[in-house]
């Protein structure tokens, strides 16, 4: 477990380390031989031992390979100079990934890019439990993305009972990628402060298709509107024409009344009348 240390100040070590090198002078002058070479040493021994940490930037420390503490305070400090320093940033960082091609709850091939922002919480765990955690952020980021594709279909054309596709449900699917996400880094000591789709559509090869079945469907919905609506006014038309008593159809003229009123009301361009001079059953 991470464990957080407050180490010796630096600017009381330099006062040391000026006051040794104070004295390896005075060895040097008063030629005192048999002190100049423990002094000498010990002064040098001195320097490696500072170090600067930046803030939100953590130092982690070993002694001979086993880990004595991590220090989070930013600040000039000393500690043993067999210790050894590794450097790990705290800050708040995010990458983009490419769009990756993933198959959907039905099978489809789509592409899937996604944004994840991130930071490290236990310097420990970054540090020990995994070889390279920026890697493993990366790597774990493209799983978990195949997996929550493989949850939801891309929409409900061929799954209708689908309540959360990934065109539609985008606060939902946003969540299920960072509670992926944050599962698989939990133990890298990482956390996941937000993960979301920055980019969806259907893979090339199938694209076309799609959006002629997504083309067709709104032109079916579309004409189904126009029939409903046709329906109506011929129905009131007639119903109209009865009440007031204008005209009196036989079943075989009602019918071709409505014939061509449905034609003129349902059809895609402007209807050309053909005026009758003569009977009206010609």
């Amino acid at each position: 477990m991470e464990k957080t240390i407050k180490p010796q100040s630096g600017y009381f070590m330099v006062f040391i380390a000026f006051c040794l090198l104070a004295f390896v002078v005075f060895t040097i002058v008063g030629k005192v031989v048999f002190l100049l070479v423990p002094s000498v040493l010990i002064f040098a021994l001195t320097l490696p031992g500072f170090f600067i940490v930046e803030p939100n930037k953590a130092v982690v420390l070993l002694l001979f390979g086993s880990y004595k503490g991590t220090v989070k305070d930013d600040g000039f400090f000393w500690v043993i100079p067999f210790m050894s320093k590794k450097k790990i940033s705290l800050r708040v960082r995010n990458f983009e990934n490419k769009p990756l091609k993933v198959n959907d709850k039905i099978g489809n091939p789509v592409m899937v890019g996604t944004i994840v922002v991130w930071q490290v919480a236990d310097t420990f765990k970054a540090s020990f439990d995994v070889d390279d955690y920026e890697n493993f952020v990366h790597l774990q980021a493209d799983a978990a993305v195949r997996k929550m594709a493989g949850t939801y279909p891309y929409d409900n054309f061929e799954d209708a009972h689908a309540e959360i596709t990934l065109r539609s449900g985008v606060e939902d699917v946003n969540k299920s990628l960072e509670d992926e996400i944050s599962d698989r880094l939990q133990h890298a000591g990482i956390k996941v402060i937000e993960a979301r789709i920055s980019h969806l559509a259907y893979s090339s090869e199938i694209a076309s298709a799609m959006l002629q079945r997504q083309q067709a469907t709104a032109i079916v919905a579309a004409r189904r509107m126009i029939v409903d609506g046709a329906v109506g006014m011929v129905e009131m038309a007639l119903e109209d024409l009865k009440i007031k008593g204008i005209i009196d159809f036989e079943d075989e003229k009602k019918a071709a009344m409505v014939s061509n009123l449905m034609v003129v009301l349902c059809s895609d361009k402007n209807a050309s009348p053909v005026v009758n001079v003569g009977t009206l059953n010609q």
